[in-house]
């Protein structure tokens, strides 16, 4: 029985490497982009606002929970009055995922979670920078089937990051179709 984290991994191999070596005509498998991490991103400005600990912890919990990995805090850089923030005050929670736990994440993010986003019909190449890099905003953090009902009465958003050694966005946006992820054209 093949282990389901693997896939990916095998799929690279497979199929991305022959077929980026043929689109951009690369010399070496070492020249050819890969994805390099993962980065998940909350703001917990709205928490902050209540300062409501309950809220933080759940999104933290949350967090943690869809990504299997402890959260890291993110402190503000610089006191803002606009938001009422102070330098070194938590405003978020971030995780980076590398290796096996980056493969799984994809994979469930690729397989279940972004085709339970309502009316979704594909991500747009505008979300990808210059350097190939894709960047998703998820309003809701239910699409992911490991939040249990209860925790899904507090809501927030997630930004996703993923990082690859492209070069180019067309290196990048083609690496990330072969490797499944729905982008339209």
């Amino acid at each position: 029985m093949k282990k389901e984290s693997n896939t990916l991994k095998e799929k690279y191999k497979k199929e991305v490497i022959p077929a980026m070596q043929a689109k951009f005509g690369y010399k070496s498998i070492m020249a050819i982009p890969k994805i390099e991490k993962v980065t998940v991103n909350v703001g917990i400005g709205r928490a902050l606002k209540e300062t409501n600990q309950k809220l933080i912890d759940r999104i933290k919990h949350d967090i943690a929970t869809i990504t299997a990995q402890k959260a890291a805090p993110r402190r503000a850089k610089k006191s803002i009055a606009g938001f009422k923030t102070r330098q070194g005050m938590v405003v978020g929670y971030q995780v980076t995922l590398r290796g096996k736990r980056m493969l799984d994440f994809m994979e469930r993010l690729i397989k279940i979670a972004l085709p339970r986003v309502r009316d979704f019909r594909g991500l747009p190449e505008s979300l990808f920078d210059q350097n190939g890099n894709l960047n998703i905003g998820i309003k809701e953090q239910n699409i992911f089937p490991e939040i249990e009902f209860e925790s899904a009465k507090d809501l927030f958003g997630l930004q996703i990051t993923i990082t690859t050694s492209a070069k180019t966005k067309e290196e990048g946006v083609e690496l990330l179709k072969l490797m499944g992820f729905p982008i339209k054209s």
